[in-house]
C-alpha cells in the first residue's frame, strides 16, 4: 500500500509514477475520502471531549439542570455513534481504493507497458552444442520414465505431472543444494504453512490480479499459497523487529498452487506451467537504506545457482507495465531451453520496498522510533522448471542425461540412462 502522506504531499508526482505502470491513481477520490475521514475524526475528538466534560458535571447537578445535562449526554452519545459509523465507512472506502493502487516503480525500471519492453541486462553461458535434434524435457522425461503427465491427467486433470525415479530424487537434491547455498548467506530455512487467511493474501498484494488464480477451501475460508512469499511475509506481521538484526532472511520451501486461469492452451506440454509445483523462495526483511543492495544480493544468489547447475541464462529487467502490483523493481532470470530453442523464465526477484510492510504492519525499531521495513522476495529454485532446464541442457546423444556436478553429492548419481 502506498504511503497516504506521500499522496497528500505530491499527488501529481505519484500519479505520474503509477501511470508508468499503465494504472491510474484516483487522486481526487483518495484525497476527498481522506479529507472527509480526517474531518470526521476531528469532530469525533471534539464530541468525545465534550462528553467527558459533561459526564463529570452531571453528579454535581440537580433537578432540571441534571435532566437537561443527561439529555445532552444522550444526544452526544447518538451523534458520536453515528459519526463513528461514518468514519469507519470512510476509512474502509479509502483503504479499498489504496489497496488497488500498485507500488511506485523505481526510477531505474525500464519504460513500457508489455513484456516486449523488458530489457536484457546480461547473459551467461553458451547454449550447449547438442548432437542431433534437441529434445524437450517431456520427450526426455517420458523416454527415461521420469515424467508422466498422461497418468497425472487421469488422476487430477491437465497441468499436473508425476515425477518418478531419478527425477524425484533430483527434486530433493535440488532443494537441499539450494538451501545449503543460501544458508551460507544467512537465509534461515523454513517450511511455512501452505494455507493462509484472506487478509494475508490482501496484505501481500496477492489479490491485486484477482482471485481467479488462487485455490480456496470453501469450508474453512483458507487459500492455498501460490508462493511461500505469502506465508513468509506473514511471519512477522504486526511485529516490531530490532534494527540491529536486519536483514532478516528466510529460505522457504513449499508446495505452491496456481489455477493458471487465462492460460488455456499456453505451455500445456510437460511440467513447465502446472497447477502444483515445489519451490524454494528467498525472503528478506530489510532496512530501507540497504534494500537495493539486498535486491542485487538476492539476484546474485539466483545467478549463482543457475551457474552451478551449468544452465545458460539471461537476466531481464522488467518494464514498469510488466511489474506485479507490489513490486517497485523486478528481475527475471530466463534459462535457455534447447528443446524449445529459446529462453524461458525460471526465477524472479523483486523489491517491494515498504508496500507490503505497510499493509502487514511490519516495522523495525531504531534511532528516531519505529519505521516500516522493506520486504524483498526472490525464487531460488522453481523445481519443475529447473528440472526441465537440466534435462534439456544436459541431454546426451545416447539418450542419457548428465547430472550437473554440483548436484551429484546430493543426488548420489551422475547420470540418468535409458532402461
Amino acid at each position: 500500500m502506498l504511503d497516504l502522506k506521500l499522496i497528500r504531499q505530491d499527488p501529481e508526482g505519484v500519479r505520474a509514477a503509477v501511470r508508468r505502470r499503465g494504472s491510474e491513481l484516483p487522486v481526487e477520490e483518495v484525497l476527498g475520502l481522506d479529507r472527509r475521514r480526517r474531518e470526521a475524526q476531528a469532530r469525533l475528538d471534539e464530541l468525545r471531549a465534550e462528553q467527558k466534560r459533561a459526564s463529570k458535571e452531571v453528579p454535581r447537578l440537580e433537578g432540571e439542570e441534571r435532566s437537561a445535562a443527561l439529555g445532552r449526554l444522550k444526544d452526544l452519545s447518538d451523534e458520536i455513534s453515528a459519526l463513528e459509523g461514518e468514519q469507519e465507512r470512510l476509512a474502509a472506502g479509502l483503504r479499498e481504493l489504496l489497496l488497488a493502487i500498485p507500488n511506485v516503480p523505481h526510477s531505474s525500471v525500464p519504460e513500457g507497458l508489455t513484456e516486449d519492453h523488458n530489457v536484457v541486462v546480461r547473459t551467461w553461458g553458451e547454449p550447449a552444442a547438442i548432437e542431433g535434434e534437441a529434445r524437450d524435457h517431456l520427450d526426455i522425461g517420458a523416454a527415461l520414465d521420469l515424467i508422466d503427465v498422461e497418468r497425472a491427467a487421469r488422476a487430477s486433470g491437465s497441468r499436473f505431472g508425476y515425477l518418478k525415479r531419478e527425477a524425484a530424487l533430483l527434486e530433493f537434491a535440488l532443494v537441499r543444494f539450494v538451501l545449503d547455498r543460501l544458508g551460507r548467506h544467512g537465509f534461515v530455512p523454513v517450511v511455512p504453512p501452505a494455507l493462509v487467511r484472506r487478509e494475508i493474501l490482501e496484505g501481500t498484494g496477492a489479490l491485486m490480479a484477482g482471485e481467479q488464480q488462487i485455490y480456496r477451501t470453501a469450508d474453512d475460508d483458507l487459500y492455498l499459497i501460490g508462493t511461500s512469499e505469502v506465508a513468509l511475509a506473514a511471519l512477522h506481521a504486526g511485529e516490531v523487529l530490532d534494527a540491529a538484526a536486519l536483514p532478516v532472511r528466510y529460505a522457504g520451501f513449499s508446495t505452491c498452487f496456481r489455477r493458471e486461469a487465462g492460460t488455456h492452451g499456453k505451455d500445456t506440454r510437460g511440467i513447465f506451467r502446472v497447477h502444483q509445483f515445489d519451490k524454494v523462495e528467498m525472503f528478506s526483511y530489510c532496512h530501507p537504506d540497504g534494500s537495493w543492495e539486498e535486491h542485487e544480493l538476492m539476484l546474485a544468489r539466483e545467478e549463482e545457482i543457475l551457474q552451478a547447475l551449468e544452465i545458460p541464462y539471461r537476466v531481464v529487467a522488467l518494464c514498469a507495465g510488466d511489474l506485479y502490483g507490489p513490486s517497485a523493481k523486478s528481475y527475471d532470470l530466463e534459462a535457455w531451453f534447447p528443446g524449445q530453442g529459446r529462453y524461458r523464465e525460471t526465477t524472479s526477484c523483486s523489491n517491494c520496498t515498504d508496500y507490503q510492510a505497510r499493509r502487514l504492519n511490519v516495522r523495525f525499531r531504531g534511532e528516531g522510533g519505529a519505521r516500516l521495513v522493506h520486504m524483498l522476495n526472490g525464487t531460488a529454485v522453481a523445481v519443475g522448471r529447473t528440472l526441465a532446464a537440466i534435462l534439456e541442457n544436459h541431454q546426451r546423444a545416447d539418450g542419457s542425461v548428465s547430472v550437473p556436478e554440483a548436484l551429484r553429492p546430493y543426488a548420489g548419481f551422475d547420470r540418468i540412462g535409458p532402461r
